[in-house]
């Protein structure tokens, strides 16, 4: 996810500057009224002279009040809009400045601060206060106006350190820890979400139930400098403890960024279904927030699916379903297609023909490697499946795959025993070995170890070869080792003696029999 999707889908707002419902409230002197309407109505057509009529509002109050309040503020959203924020110092020296000095969004603001102390009540003041910082970080757009946006945040925390409004210290404070992620300024980033941290939590260090949804927050914010750093064993236990954080009632957007982030981890650890899981409640959580990143979270999603080997349809689910046509994730839906159908072909011409939507997402671009080296494995396997002896570059031309990888892809098959073969590097050929023989000879080793296991129980268990007199209460003829005579039993069984009809029968062990162990002939005379 990028930095600039965090800041709240800035792309998709209007400034429209109606940020209170009792601007419009009727009260104070007619004139200043008057003045602050005639100033609302030439803000479209005419800011500049709409920013001088605000600003002339304050001056017409005698004792600081609610229409000085409001002109500044509709002044500030104006000035900001027109990047007219003052001679900034950076880095790389002081900016030129190319307004007049009149036209200044942080002296103003700075003006605005001092009347949240008496002139407005705590709660208007601390409403219209966010309100504004909210308006300045979706309206930013370069880096003068992280500039200024780092300095409204710096007065307003200086403001109102004295007042002890921790509520909008604490949402201040993780407005300039998002500002400072956005710019990857992870050193005083890394100071202040410890800051933050200490401040939701109790003095025996586990977290305020009061202050749940902040802490998530601040969670969130540290997931991502993370995920954006690569450090996945913080990472990982950060992620742990945010889902085990339950007194909170966060935004999902801010459930979508945690899961979003937990799904990534997962997949740097191939862990495929816990990935999958994490981006279908990311994905969830972004849809119900209303945020644009619930399209390439859908991505992400579909892709796991991909790597998990899975043959069920994503789009199955009620939350996916109305996003089965969408046009943004048409590419990737047609890959999934083409993968669970194995058409490799049409898999590669998919890849090729989108490569700047599919590949343009580096976590994609990371990933789908993956993907393709699974679907010309399979393909690779079921091109040799009816061949006892190719040559690599037979595949290589069949299916488009260059011949050093061809190899690596043929070896990793018989390494992990799914083809029967070796491989002659000189010549370039393979040579399968036929499983028809080996696979006999073990079922004929079946066969005698069965035959001969039936053989030692009759022979030793069966009542078949207990002497006549033992089965009368009698003595029984015993050989040298005290047991029945197996001999006379054997004669029995195979109609030992010399009478009969049919003439002479005998039975005989034989050592050396057929299977190696079991020989049985029998000669009639």
């Amino acid at each position: 996810m990028s930095d600039e999707d965090f800041m709240q889908d800035s792309g998709e707002e209007e400034y429209d500057f109606e940020y209170e419902d009792d601007d419009d409230e009727q009260g104070g002197d007619v004139g200043i009224e008057n003045k602050y309407y005639n100033a609302k109505q030439m803000k479209v057509d005419n800011p500049e002279e709409a920013i001088d009529e605000f600003l002339g509002v304050p001056a017409l109050e005698e004792e600081k009040g609610d229409w000085g309040f409001k002109g500044l503020k509709q002044a500030i959203k104006l000035e900001f809009k027109l990047k007219r924020y003052a001679a900034v110092r950076t880095r790389d020296g002081p900016q030129t400045r190319t307004y007049s000095d009149k036209y200044q969004a942080i002296e103003h603001y700075q003006e605005l601060l001092t009347y949240v102390k008496s002139a407005v009540t705590r709660n208007y003041s601390e409403k219209s206060i966010n309100n504004m910082l909210d308006f300045i970080e979706k309206a930013a757009e370069d880096k003068t106006a992280y500039e200024c946006m780092e300095k409204f945040y710096s007065l307003t925390l200086e403001s109102f350190q004295s007042t002890n409004n921790e509520r909008l210290w604490l949402k201040t404070n993780i407005k300039l820890a998002r500002l400072w992620l956005d710019r990857k300024d992870y050193l005083p980033l890394t100071s202040k979400l410890r800051e933050l941290h200490k401040a939701c939590q109790r003095e025996d260090g586990s977290d305020d139930p009061s202050k749940g949804t902040y802490s998530l927050e601040v969670y969130a914010l540290e997931i991502l400098m993370y995920a954006e750093t690569r450090n996945n064993k913080r990472l990982k236990a950060l992620y742990q403890r945010a889902l085990r954080v339950k007194s909170a009632v966060p935004h999902p957007k801010i459930m979508g960024i945690i899961r979003e982030c937990g799904g990534k981890m997962h997949m740097s650890e191939e862990n495929w279904n816990e990935a999958q899981s994490d981006f279908f409640e990311s994905f969830r959580n972004y849809d119900e927030a209303g945020s644009l990143q619930r399209i390439q979270v859908l991505k992400y999603l579909l892709l796991s699916t991909m790597l998990m080997g899975s043959n069920i349809n994503p789009f199955d689910s009620q939350e996916t379903k109305p996003y089965r046509n969408d046009p943004r994730i048409q590419s990737m839906t047609d890959l999934v297609d083409a993968y669970q159908r194995d058409d490799m072909h049409g898999y590669e011409k998919i890849l090729q023909t989108n490569k700047d939507d599919l590949l343009g997402d580096p976590f994609i671009a990371e990933n789908i490697d993956s993907v393709t080296r699974d679907m010309r494995t399979k393909a690779v396997s079921k091109l040799v499946a009816p061949y006892t002896r190719f040559t690599l570059s037979f595949i290589s031309k069949t299916l488009n795959i260059s011949l050093s990888e061809v190899q690596d892809i043929v070896a990793v098959l018989i390494v992990e025993n799914k083809l029967r073969g070796k491989i002659n590097q000189p010549e370039g050929t393979v040579e399968i070995q036929s499983t028809a023989d080996a696979d006999r000879v073990q079922a004929m080793q079946n066969w005698t170890s069965a035959v001969e296991g039936l053989w030692n129980t009759v022979l030793n268990e069966s009542d078949g070869f207990k002497s006549e007199e033992s089965s009368y209460g009698g003595t029984g003829t015993r050989d040298s080792q005290g047991s029945p005579s197996n001999q006379a039993a054997l004669k029995r069984m195979f109609g030992g003696g010399r009478g009969g009809r049919h003439g002479q029968q005998r039975g005989a062990l034989s050592r050396g029999g057929g299977f190696g162990k079991l020989g049985i002939m029998g000669q009639g005379s």
